[in-house]
């Protein structure tokens, strides 16, 4: 898959002459879990997990200090500030991106615009490497190369000449190799499944957050009925752990799912421990008419949690954002301010302060400090960056955007069908 193909090859020089080349994994080993295609594609193809090595599991700057380090990167060439000490080992990057001249290590880097990074791996072992290519390696290739060209479809363009050469190539080597269709749709099946899940591994799956003023909103998408949701045992403490460990003030949560007719439904739950700023955020989403979410409140027996029925599902998380950074600004020229310093009213000297401090912590307004310097690289996304030439015209197919497609054609259907029995 895509995250095992990808992040870093670390040769380990363990005497003179000897070197041992690591695929590393570039997430942490608590994220594999999320990454549901991935799980499934290695048991599929019989790798387990316990052969895989990940991003926090190996000391790559201890090794580079010892000069027992050099960097292959895979499917990125952007390393994070905190590994800058280690663009000095980057001997090369293979990359499927336009390349971020400021950003790239000062190495050989081979980039070619194709719809699969994976499309590469298989050029550069067909033609330096034959020999290792062995089915279950083939296999892994094919599949990737399939999941990111959207099963190699015409009018979707997002495959490129190499691509399809390189998937008729392994076809070629390995008849045996699953059928286009089937992995395709076994791998997009695995990918938006949350089954097995925690609440805390569903809720950061797919999250954004925003922040104000120190104020941090994280907005979770989440593929499920929200009633099943909120059924969840022990979901208040979890609720809780969540905001707790990712340093969240509120968490709304955008639940997404088809109803028994095939209907998109979305629902919203709004967490805050903080009645005030809760209550804000509430309203402001309530009498929101540009756009109008059409808000319809739902029982809920969970303190300091407020749920909605979405009537409006064309308002996806990427039209509620504007809104939600809306509701913060309401929320603090609702505060006294005294100096030029917003005060929240009705809580203590003590508290303000306490928010003022987190303000300045903020290094760029209305990203959380999480967005502005992760841990790690993130991920690579399967579609190409933007302002890549073949990125014209190509859809992002992420659940939430099938999702609203989906929802846009019901809508258009309905009006369709009143339209002829007036």
């Amino acid at each position: 898959m895509e995250d095992y193909l990808q992040g870093c090859r670390a040769a380990l020089q363990t005497t003179e002459a000897e070197e041992v080349f690591v695929p590393v994994l570039n997430i942490n080993r608590s994220e594999l879990p999320l990454r549901g295609d991935n799980v499934f594609f290695l048991q599929k193809i019989h790798i387990p997990e316990s052969l895989l090595i990940f991003r926090d599991e190996i000391d790559l700057h201890a090794l580079h200090q010892a000069g027992q380090l050099t960097l292959i990167l895979v499917d990125h060439h952007v390393l994070p500030k905190s590994d800058t000490a280690l663009e000095e080992a980057v001997a090369e990057v293979l990359d499927h991106r336009p390349i971020e001249q400021k950003h790239c290590p000062p190495c050989h880097v081979s980039v070619e615009l194709v719809g699969s990074c994976a499309t590469l791996v298989t050029e550069r072992i067909l033609e330096g490497a034959p020999e290792i290519l062995d089915r279950q390696i083939a296999a892994l290739l094919h599949g990737t190369i399939i999941l990111d060209c959207v099963n190699m479809d015409l009018k979707v363009g997002k495959a490129t000449p190499k691509d399809n050469k390189y998937v008729e190539k392994l076809e070629a080597l390995f008849p045996d190799l699953p059928k286009r269709n089937d992995i395709f749709d076994s791998l997009q099946k695995a990918k938006f499944d949350i089954s097995g899940l925690t609440t805390e591994q569903m809720l950061r799956k797919d999250q954004k957050t925003i922040s104000t003023h120190g104020t941090k909103v994280a907005i979770s998408a989440i593929y499920m009925d929200l009633e099943a949701f909120l059924q969840r045992s022990g979901l208040t403490a979890d609720l809780h752990a969540f905001c707790q460990a990712h340093n969240c003030d509120v968490l709304v949560t955008m639940t997404i799912f088809f109803n028994t007719q095939n209907e998109p439904v979305r629902q919203l739950a709004v967490f805050c421990p903080h009645a005030a700023l809760r209550m804000t955020i509430c309203g402001v989403l309530e009498r929101s008419h540009s756009p109008s979410l059409k808000l319809t409140p739902a029982p809920s027996t969970h303190p300091h949690l407020q749920a909605y029925l979405q009537g409006n599902t064309q308002v996806s998380r990427k039209k509620l954002l504007p809104l939600l950074q809306e509701a913060l600004s309401a929320y603090f020229d609702s505060m006294k301010i005294p100096s030029g310093q917003p005060e929240t009213e009705g809580v203590s000297r003590e508290q303000a302060d306490k928010e003022l401090d987190r303000a300045g912590n903020s290094l760029v307004p209305g990203l959380s400090q999480d967005e502005e310097e992760p841990p790690l690289p993130p991920t690579p996304m399967n579609s190409l960056v933007d302002e890549c030439p073949l990125d014209q015209g190509l859809p992002k197919l992420s659940a939430e955007v099938i999702f609203e497609k989906c929802s846009q054609i019901s809508l258009s259907q309905s009006t369709a069908a009143s339209l002829s029995k007036k």
